[in-house]
């Protein structure tokens, strides 16, 4: 503590709770020497004022923060749509797999007799898939398996 100035000492009444004395931030920095004058009355007033005004725009905040629907509250009576089980394009899906003699191209040129024999364009392949999670031989510790432990004799 500096010696050299005086201490600054708020004193309630006696008849108050000291849970009741409300200090403003700028006696506060008055009482602890971090501002030079005491605050002036036009200083109090303009902040009494900012806090009714920021009491007001934090009313106005929670309000539009009521008003938006929150991903926490229950599903009102809206109908959930149903889990999609079927493709909505059938296109790809459907089970022929040659076109019929009406839908190809030769029947627009004419008759196969006149066309004669169609060739196959595409090899006829195997639908064979490689399994991703079969193990590949070869690997350095593939063969390893543990064995049982017996310990040694120990020096005394």
């Amino acid at each position: 503590m500096n010696t050299g100035r005086l201490r600054r000492i708020a004193q309630p009444s006696s008849q108050t709770h000291y849970a009741d004395i409300k200090i403003s931030p700028q006696w506060h920095q008055w009482l602890r020497y971090t501002r030079q004058d005491p605050p002036s009355v036009i200083e109090q007033q303009a902040d009494v004022q900012r806090q009714s005004q920021m009491k007001f725009l934090a009313q106005q905040a929670d309000e539009r923060w009521a008003a938006k629907p929150s991903f926490l509250d229950t599903p009102k009576e809206i109908q959930q749509p149903k889990p999609a089980t079927l493709p909505r394009d059938p296109g790809g899906y459907i089970g022929k797999t040659e076109p019929d003699d009406k839908e190809s191209v030769r029947s627009a040129i004419g008759g196969l007799d006149e066309v004669g024999e169609p060739e196959k364009t595409r090899p006829e392949r195997k639908l064979e898939k490689e399994n991703p999670w079969k193990q590949h031989k070869g690997n350095p510790g593939e063969s390893w398996q543990p064995q049982a432990w017996t310990p040694g004799s120990t020096r005394k």
